[in-house]
């Protein structure tokens, strides 16, 4: 007997696996990764937790069909920012229930807790996501089991239905002592984990679609940095620091030149590769004022290797005015 997982690489979904390997099942932990799940690599910790409850570990990339299907037009509509999580839910369920037929499991589970989150894990929110997935039965969840209707796994007797939980609502007091009782070590603390639940993250995504289309490469530009608009609309990131400063070197994407400042210390930082001569000009006084040049004297930077020259604002405060985030 085997089963597909819907793993977050949090808490709940890591005690949820427990509890059905406990009785004899395989379970294949599937991360299903829409490109907004965090702004750090998490693979290590998915698979300390997996490793620490004997789970296999597989992350599926799904960022494209996440884009055309999902975020931008989601037919039960956004929760308080730009997440559409009743629809993403359900891509995901969607998702993991053709893993589940290519691997031959028998059933799906994930850690949703009834009551834990009010819009996407009210019971009919939860029935929702089972109808619009296709997986009404199929889907799993032990941490609420008890509160819900039995599933398939349970009819059939292959989960025992008795050694699952009734947990609802947003207290963790019985996740805490499963930790205890299993011997559980460096859990994540609970948080929103996907961006889009972010209202800043969510302000940047609304002014990035107001004058552009979004596509998969666009997703890292998101992540780091200041964002700013400028006059004519071009779009400026400007690294706030070192680590910053790498992943936006890093990052391909032909829709950014590439800036970084020369002979002075100074952030990386993308514009966009449509920006108008005067957008350029305020781009590299921006850049600069990030720096500790003199509003005297000029610099040079280097747009895609092409050399530009400018010179600072003399305070950052005539930046605000084109701050997006």
């Amino acid at each position: 007997m085997k089963a597909i997982a819907l793993f977050s690489g949090g808490l709940d979904s890591t005690l949820a696996i427990k509890m059905i390997i406990d009785q004899g099942i395989e379970v294949l932990a599937v991360n299903i990764s829409t490109g907004f799940g965090s702004t750090n690599d998490r693979k290590e910790h998915m698979q300390n937790m997996c490793d620490q409850v004997g789970a296999k570990l597989k992350i599926i990339d799904i960022q494209s069909e996440y884009l055309q299907d999902v975020l931008f037009d989601p037919k039960h509509g956004y929760g308080k920012n730009f997440n559409p999580c009743i629809d993403c839910h359900a891509k995901m369920f969607t998702v993991a229930k053709r893993i589940m037929e290519v691997e031959g499991a028998s059933f799906l589970i994930s850690g949703e807790v009834m009551g834990q989150r009010p819009m996407s894990q009210n019971k009919d929110a939860l029935q929702t996501v089972l109808n619009e997935s296709n997986c009404d039965g199929l889907l799993l969840r032990p941490m609420s089991a008890k509160m819900l209707e039995p599933t398939i796994a349970e009819i059939n007797g292959w989960v025992d239905r008795e050694k699952l939980e009734s947990i609802t609502g947003r207290s963790r007091d019985r996740q805490l002592e499963m930790v205890k009782e299993i011997g559980l070590e460096n859990f994540e603390s609970p948080g929103g984990g996907c961006l889009l639940t972010d209202e800043n993250f969510s302000k940047k995504m609304k002014d990035f679609i107001k004058y552009d289309k979004f596509e998969v490469k666009d997703i890292a530009v998101m992540k780091f940095g200041r964002h700013l608009r400028l006059p004519d609309g071009a779009k400026l990131v400007v690294g706030r620091n070192k680590d910053e400063n790498i992943h936006l070197q890093n990052i391909v994407n032909d829709k950014f030149y590439h800036i970084k400042t020369l002979a002075i210390p100074g952030p990386h930082a993308l514009l966009s590769i449509n920006a108008s001569l005067d957008d350029k000009n305020l781009a590299t006084k921006i850049i600069l004022t990030y720096t500790k040049a003199s509003s005297k004297l000029t610099y040079k930077l280097s747009y895609n290797e092409l050399e530009v020259e400018g010179s600072p604002f003399e305070s950052k405060d005539e930046i605000q005015a084109y701050t997006v985030l």
